[in-house]
């Protein structure tokens, strides 16, 4: 069973949006696509970049650092489904977003 943790408020991320988020001393990239929250690793594979930085196009992030692409709802790079980020569980509880552990 997960344990949740408020990570940030609905407002806090708007629409079409990330933000970096720390979880338990990881950092954690928070996405809002079409109303609905995903989490992932904050750091992309290739360099490190910070994903909750990048800019969205859709269900996608764009490593503001080389171009990486990765798909927030499966953590995984769009030219190389093998290279997967972490994913993490969220719900939204009132205005509340929690990131489970």
């Amino acid at each position: 069973m997960s344990n949740f943790i408020k990570v940030a408020t609905v407002a806090d991320v708007p629409e079409g949006a990330g933000k970096t988020v720390e979880v338990a001393g990881k950092q954690i990239a928070l996405f809002n696509v079409g109303g609905k929250f995903y989490a992932i690793d904050s750091a992309c594979k290739h360099r490190g970049g910070p994903l909750g930085e990048g800019e969205v196009d859709g269900s996608t992030v764009i490593c503001p650092w080389h171009g990486w692409e990765y798909d927030v709802t499966t953590g995984a790079n769009l030219d190389d489904a093998s290279v997967k980020l972490g994913c993490y569980p969220v719900k939204v509880e009132n205005a509340d977003v929690m990131i489970g552990t």
